[in-house]
């Protein structure tokens, strides 16, 4: 195994990811389920996000070449998902300051894949720095060492998802309430500062060919 490229791995991963940073929005999302629905909730977001960026991995260039979508396209899209995200924690959805309350046994299922799993963890960051590593990859124990360090900080975001209900225990419902605005604002800026990079690498292509 590439133990340079394992490391380069693992910490690129996690400083995209931001387990710390994606407590608070975890929290937030999940603010009206039970315990055990968190739990689960922290376990089937974390698989989804690692099987969505195995599959970007493996595929994801061919894909996006098949389909002439291009990666800043690719970044605006995630932003504006993400924006929908952060507009959900700020105003509430559908039931109001309810959330998630009314939310049927399939739709608390849900919300662990779509926001939290995709784009929140396995978002246009990651899908593009998985693509990238991949593209160096120079053979099949590359390959897999770019899977394990992926799956490594997949870990390590599994962890901070799944004992988050410690910080809840301190803040309380009403602090957790004020961490979902926090959170919106705060997701809002990155899924902005998303869309724009996507946009900036546009006006680049097209100014420079």
């Amino acid at each position: 195994m590439n133990a340079r490229l394992f490391g380069e791995v693992v910490v690129t991963m996690l400083v995209i990811l931001d387990p710390p940073g994606n407590v608070p929005i975890f929290l937030a999302v999940t603010r009206r389920l039970s315990n055990k629905e968190r739990h689960r909730a922290s376990y089937l977001a974390t698989a989804t996000a690692f099987l969505v960026i195995s599959i970007f991995a493996v595929f994801g260039q061919t894909v996006l070449d098949y389909l002439k979508v291009s990666v800043p396209a690719l970044q605006i899209s995630g932003g504006l998902l993400l924006l929908l995200v952060a507009l959900q924690l700020l105003y509430g959805q559908g039931s109001g300051e309810d959330g998630y309350a009314e939310a049927s046994p399939e739709q608390r299922t849900s919300i662990a894949m779509v926001p939290l799993g995709t784009p929140l963890l396995a978002g246009p960051g990651t899908i593009v720095a998985t693509i990238v590593f991949f593209s160096r990859a120079d053979d099949a124990a590359e390959w897999i060492t770019v899977l394990a360090g992926i799956a490594l900080a997949m870990f390590v975001t599994l962890l901070a998802l799944r004992f988050s209900g410690l910080l809840q225990k301190l803040v309380r419902p009403t602090g957790i309430l004020l961490l979902a605005r926090v959170a919106g604002m705060i997701l809002a800026a990155v899924a902005v500062q998303t869309m724009v990079n996507g946009i900036l690498a546009i006006v680049d292509e097209a100014r420079f060919g």
